[in-house]
């Protein structure tokens, strides 16, 4: 069965301060019961207060999941400026502390503070999850195998998370380092079947390990609930319009590896522990660095490899009807990804602070707001 390729888009976004700057733990009455009040169940919290979620819904195209997330996206910023709050889009905080952040009362959350103590507390990280439709499980397996070679180069785009604690980590994605203190988490192993996936999780939650296999959290998995592959791996990235054109090379990628599948020419299947040298190389340097070349054994510039990456898809874009979005890629390449923007703000300033005003300003660049959306409509 040919897959729908359908979107979903989570986000996840930082309640800041606008005196501090510093994270602050939202009211639930003033931000997520407010926000259901338009948004339904596409807001949410998260296990940390000063996380907000949303999600889009089911999207045919990427034109409609790009008008749904902006919606989104200023609807809740609107809320948020309302309550002396603003939100940011960066996958960690230049400076706040996790100590000092408070666990939204949620029994799920509970029982994952307890299970994984201080890993869980201090997992104060923002994502993006992007969510493709590929009914048939079967096929979702195969094309997860090889849509893995390509996380790292994903990876490098979306990486804006170069701050920790006050600090500047070295990395542009720390968020990555901070998340895979998680179990499970990482680039998965191949599975030769669904059957294969199956047993695996049934062992998992027979022994224990687990009680679903929602926390399975690797960088791409099958979803437990959804007919979908969600891929995992992207630092929430600050421009909603970096955010589309991810979604759309991701549902391109799905594609062109689908069109593989279907001739009988599947893309080839590394080994885990090659793509975790190339994350590794992504997570460190993003764009600035260089990735492995597996089939021919050398060192590329990322640059070039996303160019040949982009070459690569080229021929299902035009049928996706994103072309548009996937050009946006261009722009991220030539300005830099959020995390090397942040460091240039650090650097002309010295203060991160203006790296967080910076961060709340791209939050909100390229938002529409429409009439329904103004702050009258929504208090």
């Amino acid at each position: 069965m040919e897959p729908s390729l359908t979107i979903g888009i989570e986000e996840e976004y930082q309640t800041v301060d606008p005196d501090t700057r510093d994270l602050r733990s939202h009211i639930e009455a003033e931000i997520i019961s407010k926000g259901k009040l338009f948004l339904k169940e596409a807001v949410k919290a998260e296990m940390h207060q000063s996380v907000v979620e949303i999600g889009t819904g089911v999207c045919r195209s990427v034109k409609d999941a790009a008008v749904q997330l902006k919606q989104f996206r200023t609807h809740i910023c609107q809320l948020a400026k309302q309550n002396n709050l603003r939100m940011a889009a960066a996958a960690t905080h230049p400076f706040a502390d996790w100590r000092n952040q408070e666990i939204y009362p949620d029994a799920r959350y509970e029982t994952i503070v307890e299970d994984l103590r201080m890993v869980a507390r201090a997992n104060l990280i923002f994502g993006l999850h992007v969510h493709i439709g590929v009914e048939d499980r079967e096929t979702a397996i195969h094309l997860m195998n090889a849509a893995r070679y390509f996380l790292p180069h994903i990876l490098a785009l979306s990486t804006n998370s170069p701050f920790w604690l006050g600090m500047d980590t070295g990395l542009k994605s720390y968020r990555c380092k901070v998340f895979d203190k998680f179990p499970r988490t990482n680039i998965p192993d191949t599975f030769q079947s669904w059957g294969e996936y199956e047993r695996f999780v049934n062992l998992l939650v027979k022994t224990n390990c687990i009680d679903n296999a929602k926390k399975i959290w690797w960088d791409i998995r099958p979803h437990p609930h959804f007919p979908t592959l969600e891929f995992r791996i992207c630092d929430v990235p600050m421009r909603a319009d970096e955010t589309i054109a991810l979604v759309a090379l991701i549902q391109a990628t799905i594609a062109k590896l689908y069109k593989l599948h279907a001739a009988n020419t599947s893309f080839r299947i590394y080994e885990r522990a090659l793509i975790m040298e190339n994350k590794w190389r992504a997570l460190r340097y993003g764009l600035d660095g260089k990735l492995i070349d597996f089939g021919k054994q050398t060192e590329v510039p990322v640059r070039d490899l996303i160019y040949e990456y982009l070459r690569f898809i080229d021929d299902v874009v035009d049928e996706l009807n994103s072309r548009e979005e996937i050009n946006y890629i261009h722009r991220i390449l030539e300005q830099g990804t959020g995390a090397d923007r942040q460091l240039r703000i650090f650097q002309e300033t010295g203060d991160l602070t203006k790296v967080v005003d910076y961060i709340i300003y791209e939050t909100e660049a390229g938002l529409v707001t429409e009439p329904s959306m103004t702050a009258s409509a929504i208090q």
